[in-house]
């Protein structure tokens, strides 16, 4: 063998051991580890001693998300308006389309970084991760089903009593343990790999363009109070001046008939916006441009607007166009395309 064919041959065993690191590495991304708590994130308020999350679990619940017949006729699953690509929203819609191609009022939320959040739906009306999935499964203009119906069509199918068996030690469907399987699934929607994320960690040697970092400072003197990182949202619930809707969704009001929580809607977070058109809890904006400007120039001083949009001559938050264009441009540093693209939350 001559030095030629030996160099060649070195260089191919280094071009395969690089390949099979790379594979195992991409394997391990994609590969069920359990949760894991982002180095950057603060502790999860989630209880996970009342659920821990195991691999058998989590495909269960996976399973459940993906899986048309929690609805009435069977056609509408909760992947069906929480779309991965999407950062599990129903992209393009304005609000949710449901069961008969119903609609519904209001624009679908993203499923991610759930394992943070103190109470659900726009409105705040589930204080728990393991009790939301009833809403939609039950909603007229979402599944429009109940229960005991989709306990009956599981339990008819081998596959569910032997998952329910490998995760809970039991074939019986249980409300708690159909509940807790569909929450594993949700709690491992974990967005948290983001450039902004990589800047904060100090990974890669990434750190924001002078654009971005006139933005990002922009950001926490004029948003940060609402949007606090990392999540990128606080969970309270506030009334930002959008004018009423047609239907007149008063908000927080329906869940606490409280009449200082008219018009209050979940504060969303920013993260992932690329994915999430059109915006606001009725997706009444196509683009994150007019999201801006309606806090530049549209705010409508009502009962119970928001304090903090009520601090200057007149309501709202000043933003000249070069401030909107490089808060944006911070703002897209928040999109995570490993999250959109794990096959691990896929559908199979």
């Amino acid at each position: 063998m001559n030095r030629k064919h030996l160099t060649v041959l070195v260089i191919l065993g280094l071009f395969i051991i690089s390949c099979k690191k790379s594979d195992f590495l991409i394997d391990r991304i994609e590969t069920f580890i359990g949760f894991k708590k982002p180095d950057n994130f603060p502790e999860p308020v989630y209880d996970f001693t009342l659920n821990k999350i195991t691999n058998a679990g989590f495909d269960l619940g996976k399973s459940l998300f993906y899986e048309v017949r929690l609805s009435r006729n069977n056609t509408i699953s909760c992947g069906s308006c929480h779309i991965q690509s999407s950062a599990f929203t129903q992209h393009g819609h304005d609000v949710s389309h449901g069961i008969d191609d119903r609609l519904g009022t209001r624009n679908s939320p993203p499923i991610m970084n759930l394992a943070w959040s103190k109470a659900f739906n726009w409105d705040g009306g589930v204080p728990h991760l393991d009790l939301q999935p009833i809403v939609p499964i039950t909603t007229h203009e979402e599944m429009d089903e109940n229960l005991p119906n989709v306990f009956a069509k599981l339990q008819a199918m081998p596959k569910y009593r032997s998952m329910f068996k490998a995760a809970f030690g039991t074939e019986e469907i249980t409300t708690s343990n159909f509940m807790k399987a569909l929450s594993q699934f949700m709690l491992m929607c974990v967005s948290s790999n983001s450039k902004y994320d990589k800047v904060m960690r100090n990974e890669e040697n990434t750190s924001f363009t002078e654009e971005e970092l006139e933005g990002y400072n922009i950001f926490k003197g004029k948003c940060a109070s609402c949007h606090s990182e990392p999540l990128f949202t606080d969970g309270s619930f506030r009334n930002n001046g959008l004018v009423p809707n047609a239907v007149n969704d008063l908000g927080q009001y329906t869940a606490t008939l409280n009449e200082t929580d008219k018009y209050k809607f979940k504060v969303p977070s920013l993260r992932n916006l690329r994915y999430t058109a059109p915006f606001m809890h009725d997706g009444r904006f196509l683009t994150l441009n007019g999201v801006l400007e309606h806090y530049n120039s549209e705010v409508s001083n009502m009962v119970n607007l928001d304090p903090l949009l009520n601090k200057g001559a007149k309501p709202g938050i000043t933003l000249s166009e070069r401030e909107k264009s490089r808060l944006t441009a911070f703002l897209f540093t928040l999109n995570d395309e490993t999250f959109i693209n794990n096959k691990l939350l896929a559908e199979q």
